[in-house]
């Protein structure tokens, strides 16, 4: 790459940590191998036209925050209820909002839905840079998302797509995606470090002197993260990560970072075929639905954010013909799963050595927090005895190497959704019996404590 007339810099590809040497591992993101030397680019102010110049001049003097008026900042509702209640309540006007998930997941049809809800009140304009729009008005008409306040353009450059929001004069301005907009005159290919940290900031500078709601899509790399500059995460005010697996219907919202609302909020939807539908209520996703009792599994309660979600997990245990038997999980953490078959065979006698295991959640949902452990042990112990653990049982508990119980965070509320859904007993540690189950049904009349994962499977099993 060329060099400036001050001599080289190196820079990481990963993150944009600059440094005047070269070194084999980031200073800043730990990376080894992604430091390579750059040329010093340029101020993209300089280049960018009369709009991005204006949107970086003085804002004004500064006066006492008593005589600043809140209600500027005050929060609008987008219309999808699930979206809303991640965001805080809505978009915040002057806003930055980047919204990342994997190919095909479906971020596209999730803001087009919210922009045609949104365009009832007011503009908006929904510039696409990986589809045509004719492509994108297809997918509008499929999804019912058409709305005559709702614009469409499709362009790669920066400068056009000031020139469109100079035009239309929207109130939220959706831009899909923000790897595909090209800053004029800058170095670096498209989606490359120095491209996104530029175009994000002049899209920064416009949004906070129009007061205008700017929704950047972005993409992830191969391992979840979100791809691009982690400058990227630090200049937006709002990182939304969707995600689902695509051979499920579940989607889920959560917000990474956020300015104006919580980070412990998680939204729900159904991918359809006619486009993304809210889940208010989606705990019957992820428990079976069938009359009589399995061996083999067993219903928790988890948290998702602040919401409690009813959950159901599944394992199969079977002699092996191989001399290391299978071990394979599905929405579940392996490490963890392994854990509490080694607490099992020491602490419980139960063998599980000779057999293949397996071990998944039902509805496609990702059960990682420790509290489903004690779910996951009584599933076991259930399919290696081939006894069934009663219908309408919960089991909630962290289960520890000496084989203990261990209480989890939100005991109560998890308990009261058990009560909502009409299930009778509950399994949980000592100490959390005599938590109040508020909002319940009154149907959760047996709730045994337990001290460790012996007496749970006696509760559960009956000895």
């Amino acid at each position: 790459m060329g060099k400036s007339s001050t001599g080289p810099v190196f820079r990481c590809t990963e993150c944009g940590w600059r440094s005047m040497r070269w070194s084999g591992r980031c200073g800043d993101c730990q990376a080894w191998g992604t430091v390579e030397e750059a040329a010093v680019p340029a101020l993209a102010r300089t280049r960018l036209g009369p709009a991005v110049r204006s949107a970086a001049g003085t804002k004004g003097a500064a006066v006492p925050i008593t005589e600043i008026d809140a209600q500027a900042a005050r929060v609008r509702p987008t219309g999808l209820d699930e979206l809303d209640r991640v965001l805080g309540g809505g978009l915040v006007p002057g806003a930055v909002v980047l919204l990342a998930g994997e190919p095909g997941v479906g971020k596209s049809t999730l803001l087009l839905e919210a922009g045609a809800l949104a365009s009832e009140s007011g503009k908006v304009l929904y510039v696409t840079g990986e589809e045509s729009a004719a492509q994108v008005r297809m997918r509008a008409d499929r999804i019912g998302a058409v709305g005559p306040h709702l614009y469409l353009a499709a362009e790669t450059e920066l400068s056009a797509l000031l020139a469109h929001v100079e035009a239309v004069c929207p109130q939220l301005l959706i831009v899909d995606s923000v790897q595909t907009i090209i800053a004029p005159g800058i170095d670096g290919t498209p989606g490359g470090v120095t491209q996104i940290r530029e175009v994000t900031s002049a899209l920064m500078a416009v949004a906070k002197q129009r007061s205008l709601t700017t929704v950047l899509v972005g993409h992830v790399t191969k391992d979840g993260a979100i791809a691009g500059p982690r400058a990227l995460e630090h200049l937006v005010d709002v990182v939304l990560h969707f995600e689902g697996d695509r051979h499920a219907q579940l989607r889920m919202v959560r917000a990474l970072k956020n300015r104006f609302g919580p980070t412990d909020e998680v939204g729900c939807f159904e991918l359809g075929e006619y486009g993304l539908i809210g889940l208010p209520d989606p705990s019957g996703l992820f428990v079976s639905q069938r009359g009589a009792s399995v061996p083999g599994t067993c219903v928790t309660v988890t948290l998702e954010g602040r919401r409690p979600l009813l959950a159901e997990v599944q394992t199969l245990v079977a002699g092996s013909t191989l001399e290391i038997p299978r071990r394979v999980t599905s929405g579940l953490d392996s490490a963890r799963v392994g854990m509490v078959m080694a607490v099992l065979q020491r602490r419980a006698d139960v063998k599980l050595g000779k057999a293949d295991v397996y071990a998944a959640t039902v509805g496609g949902v990702r059960l990682t927090e420790p509290s489903v452990d004690l779910a996951i042990a009584l599933a076991l112990a259930s399919a290696a005895a081939d006894l069934s653990v009663p219908a309408l049982v919960v089991a909630i508990g962290e289960v520890g190497l000496a084989g203990e119980v261990r209480r989890g965070a939100g005991v109560a509320r998890r308990l009261a959704e058990a009560e909502r859904m009409g299930f009778r007993r509950a399994i949980v540690p000592a100490g959390a019996a005599g938590l109040p189950a508020d909002g319940g049904t009154g149907t959760l009349t047996d709730v045994r404590e337990v001290a460790d994962v012996k007496g749970a499977i006696a509760a559960a099993l009956g000895g």
